[in-house]
């Protein structure tokens, strides 16, 4: 092990670099869909004697030591995200003629951006670096609060988390409910790095030996809280989740539209199967391919299809228009009840940048690029997270598509739902690794907060999450169906609920106390 990770600290230049990006890409077999944790036992080890071999410890140059250390972190940044984040080309290929061209830009641009965050990180990490096994702190430290960073900074996007790795299993996503999934980060990488101390010119196991035992306790603590919950309670409700399968390069073509609508009906009525005693059927995001609001024919058709009492909760693109001004175009949820009525109303809060709104849009504009939702403007964001009332139905609060991703904005502990609703369309990245790293983080959302989840996609992955996280009923990618779900019924809140920053800065006070502790002690020794 100590010649492997010399060779490694001596790399330089381009074998540096390219070291660091196949580390970084193998990671993301951590994720959906291989989800192979054990991975990260492989490549954190080579990010710390990348940075071991970046600079010497009493270097006190602060240039020198931080522009080494960021170039690595960038380099294993831009892997994984590469490898984790491919199939955001897939988008692009919907309308190819149109959107074909910025495909291979896209696909490197976001990857490198995100990259930035993971510079930073290992930057941080290596200002606090020391010759001890505590090093490992330092780098749990500057890679937890960058990927803090990268959830918050402008519009956030807290996609493949690395703490992701440790929820792709029922016994360990328990731990969830008590650190959140940033705080999975920092004792994720803490973990993942403890063999690189194996390399160390004077051997350590005990950190090794602690992190397996911190995955056994993790593990430990996930197995003893199911087999404490048992069955999850049900709140005595049953929902439909309709999932028509149309694929995205038809949904918007005219000639689709009375079809689609029509498939929507069918699946929703009684004849469809499930036991029929529903309160409500769940549409996706941006269901119909046209303005609900303004069809009242459409309306009257859902209201034929609902028996008295059955809701019907459905996404649908709105605009509203004034004399002398544009139009407003939102993405929207509707509560729609037995008469064909809007009863309640949800706008999205959190666009998708240049799919639902494009940044620097004149600018852009003149350049030829487009965002890829075609409406004539841009989507107005919503004002306020309000949660929906239902008659016959505990309160919710609605997600739609990639809201369901920010851990800790979602739910407003003052005035707390009984559910979760995530509507989406993930028919834009086809049958990839997306819908699947979409629907793992739906997984963590419910166990952060012990609240149940209902996901309804367009073609897939639909179906009800229990508030520990687990998956009680599915509809697979790629497959049209409906299917009858028992709605479970909230737990108590969650730690993480109750205190989830102040978890979060313990986790990282820790980390940084650690990783100071282990610089004086390099410092005391060269002295």
């Amino acid at each position: 092990m100590n010649a492997l990770a010399a060779r490694i600290m001596l790399l330089w230049g381009w074998r540096r670099a390219l070291v660091a990006f196949l580390a970084g890409a193998v990671s993301a077999l951590a994720l959906p869909p291989v989800d192979f944790p054990l991975v990260l036992f492989l490549t954190f080890p080579v990010l710390v004697w990348l940075l071991d071999g970046a600079i010497e410890a009493n270097d006190r140059r602060r240039v020198r030591m931080i522009r080494p250390a960021f170039a690595i972190g960038w380099w294993f940044g831009f892997g994984y995200f590469l490898a984790g984040l491919y199939w955001i080309g897939f988008a692009f290929m919907v309308d190819a003629a149109e959107f074909g061209w910025m495909m291979p830009f896209a696909v490197a641009a976001l990857p490198a951006g995100l990259a930035l965050f993971f510079g930073l990180g290992t930057a941080l990490a290596r200002m606090m670096w020391s010759d001890t096994p505590l090093r490992i702190f330092a780098l749990a430290f500057g890679l937890g609060a960058s990927e803090w960073l990268r959830g918050h900074v402008l519009s956030g996007f807290p996609w493949n988390l690395i703490g992701m790795a440790l929820t792709v299993h029922d016994w360990p996503l328990q731990a969830a409910s008590v650190f959140g999934i940033y705080g999975l980060t920092v004792i994720a990488v803490a973990i993942a790095a403890a063999p690189a101390t194996l390399g160390d010119e004077r051997p350590r196991v005990l950190p090794l030996a602690l992190a397996i035992v911190a995955v056994a306790g993790l593990s430990g603590y996930g197995a003893y809280r199911l087999q404490q919950a048992g069955e999850a309670v049900l709140t005595g409700k049953t929902l439909r989740l309709v999932q028509p399968n149309i694929p995205q390069a038809e949904k918007w073509e005219p000639d689709n539209r009375a079809r689609i609508f029509s498939d929507y009906l069918d699946l929703s009525s009684d004849k469809a199967g499930g036991t029929g005693r529903v309160d409500a059927v769940v549409w996706p995001e941006s269901a119909v391919p046209f303005f609900l609001a303004r069809e009242p024919g459409a309306l009257s058709a859902i209201a034929e299809v609902l028996p008295f009492g059955r809701m019907l909760i459905t996404g649908s693109n709105r605009v509203e228009t004034s004399e002398g001004a544009e139009p407003r175009f939102f993405n929207s949820a509707y509560v729609i009840d037995d008469a064909g009525t809007i009863q309640a109303r949800y706008d999205k809060m959190w666009l998708v940048p240049f799919g639902e709104i494009m940044p620097f849009e004149r600018v852009l504009g003149a350049l030829g690029i487009r965002k890829l939702v075609t409406l004539p403007g841009s989507f107005i964001a919503g004002q306020r997270p309000d949660l929906m009332d239902s008659p016959g139905l505990p309160r919710f609060r609605v997600l739609i598509c990639y809201e369901a991703i920010f851990s800790g904005d979602i739910v407003d502990e003052s005035d707390r739902p009984d559910w979760l609703l995530n509507i989406t369309n993930d028919a834009w990245f086809g049958n990839s690794s997306g819908p699947r790293q979409h629907f793992q983080q739906a997984r963590v959302r419910a166990a952060e907060e012990g609240l149940p989840l209902v996901r309804v996609a367009n073609t897939g992955i639909s179906g009800l999450i229990d508030p520990y996280g687990r998956v009680a009923d599915r509809i697979s990618l790629d497959t049209r169906g409906a299917i009858d779900v028992a709605l479970p019924a909230s737990l108590p809140k969650t730690l993480f609920a109750r205190y989830g920053l102040t978890v979060l800065a313990g986790l990282l006070g820790f980390s940084l106390f650690a990783a100071i502790l282990g610089r004086a002690t390099t410092k005391r020794r060269q002295k």
